[in-house]
């Protein structure tokens, strides 16, 4: 065992749902295609929309509207008790939550799940933006649900198979203490048609390795052009690496960054077919809260680029056990502290807080 793992126990009265170890859940039958559809999310679209400039704005306002239109909606608060909510410190900053899950994960066959978790941060004047991963198997305590399930410490994604998207906003609100304003969730295999669309992106590999997935794909070590198929593969490798899972989440943050700089930089905004194939592909992979605008989140972070984007981690201690589960530890002493500074939009202390050990 590392030095970096722990040793607990489980609760025993309670198991997590069917499916896999770490509260994924596999839903049959007529009653749950509506939520196997909805169930569909990862984690990157909606900053590629936002991101489109005042340009795209402008000229593409109406149709946006369009797309907009036919982008699913979902119930994201319903059923949070407002109790239970942090309140409002920053009223012009906006949190957030991205959640992504692949549907067509070779790894998970069975059914959906929550394997991204962003807590995307966007501070007054929206001249930068944090996008925050925590890791999908973090140790947290999981409140319980309506239907009565959770109420006990749990891998974190283990709340949306318990209580979908609103016990996933009470556990992640529960744990950092900040307040979530809205919730995206894309198909990670919505990349595929996503990046094809933008003609390909360019990835840096930190390494050699050769994908556990057919065809096998070997990416070799430096900046290589991807099209949406291997951008897809590289997204989802992680046991050729040490720190696995956390090696999974530095490629997820790549391929959004370079998604996001080919969207603002690539001349889609001045190509009418691109842009309409990118919508589609966009809109087909998306499902955001009743209230969001897409619109009006394209007006407001048109200064962003992929350049002004920081991708950080949640403060860690490492992975361990918690009885037969593989598990992530928040770092307790440096969570607090970290996740105040984004309630108060002070920008220098998140990225201060982030890079202590």
């Amino acid at each position: 065992m590392s030095s970096g793992e722990q040793v607990g126990t489980i609760a025993p009265e309670q198991t997590l749902p069917t499916g896999d170890a770490d509260g994924s859940e596999t839903t049959g039958g007529s009653a749950g295609k509506p939520r196997r559809r909805w169930l569909r999310i990862t984690l990157i679209v909606l900053l590629v929309l936002s991101l489109l400039g005042v340009g795209a704005v402008v000229a593409s306002g109406f149709y946006l509207k369009s797309v907009e239109s036919d982008i699913e909606r979902v119930d994201a608060f319903d059923n949070v008790p407002e109790e239970t909510r942090p309140e409002v410190v920053a009223a012009d900053a906006r949190n957030i939550l991205i959640l992504g899950s692949d549907s067509r994960d070779p790894e998970n066959p069975g059914g959906s799940r929550t394997d991204t978790i962003i807590l995307a941060h966007l501070p007054k004047g929206r001249a930068s933006a944090q996008l925050i991963s925590i890791p999908r198997d973090t140790w947290v305590a999981v409140p319980r649900s309506k239907e009565g399930r959770g109420g006990r410490d749990a891998k974190i994604n283990a709340a949306y198979a318990w209580g979908g998207v609103p016990l996933m906003v009470q556990t992640v609100e529960n744990f950092t203490k900040v307040r979530i304003d809205h919730v995206v969730m894309v198909d990670f295999a919505g990349f595929k048609d996503i990046i094809d669309a933008l003609g390909g992106i360019e990835v840096e590999s930190e390494k050699r390795f050769t994908s556990i997935h057919p065809p096998h794909r070997t990416f070799e070590a430096g900046l290589q052009t991807m099209d949406g198929a291997a951008a897809l593969d590289f997204s989802r490798q992680r046991k050729q690496f040490a720190d696995g899972d956390f090696t999974r989440i530095k490629h997820q943050q790549q391929v959004i960054k370079a998604i996001l700089n080919k969207a603002t930089s690539g001349g889609i905004l001045t190509n009418p077919a691109r842009l309409n194939s990118f919508l589609q592909a966009t809109s087909g992979s998306l499902s955001v809260d009743k209230d969001l605008s897409l619109l009006d989140m394209a007006t407001e972070n048109r200064k962003l680029r992929g350049g002004n984007l920081l991708f950080l981690t949640s403060p860690t201690k490492g992975t361990g056990r918690v009885g037969s589960e593989s598990v992530v530890f928040a770092d307790d002493e440096r969570v607090g502290p970290f996740y105040e500074a984004v309630r108060r939009d002070a920008v220098k202390e998140i990225i201060s807080n982030a890079g202590k050990k």
